[in-house]
């Protein structure tokens, strides 16, 4: 005795039932990489990275074990910076 099992979609319609959505298969948006913004940047922008300092979105960080960085957004006591091995979120303003 064998059960069968209907197979699944592997795509979906659009709402008005033209066609195919293939919207899965687009490429994401590229973000700016670490060396398009810090590579060439001259070492006096670069503050170093303090745990109680404040850093607003833009600033260019020295950070002692990730390198040089820029900060690409604020999320409450949390900071996204860009480093050349990629993003970290790091405190700051504690």
């Amino acid at each position: 005795m064998s059960i069968k099992r209907t197979k699944q979609r592997s795509f979906t319609r659009s709402r008005s039932g033209e066609g195919t959505d293939f919207s899965f298969l687009s490429a994401p948006a590229q973000e700016a990489s670490w060396v398009e913004h810090v590579k060439d940047q001259a070492d006096t922008l670069f503050k170093p990275y303090k745990m109680s300092d404040t850093f607003a979105k833009g600033d260019f960080i020295l950070h002692p074990k990730f390198g040089k960085g820029l900060v690409a957004s604020i999320e409450d006591v949390h900071i996204v910076v860009l480093f050349e091995d990629g993003k970290k979120k790091l405190g700051h303003g504690r």
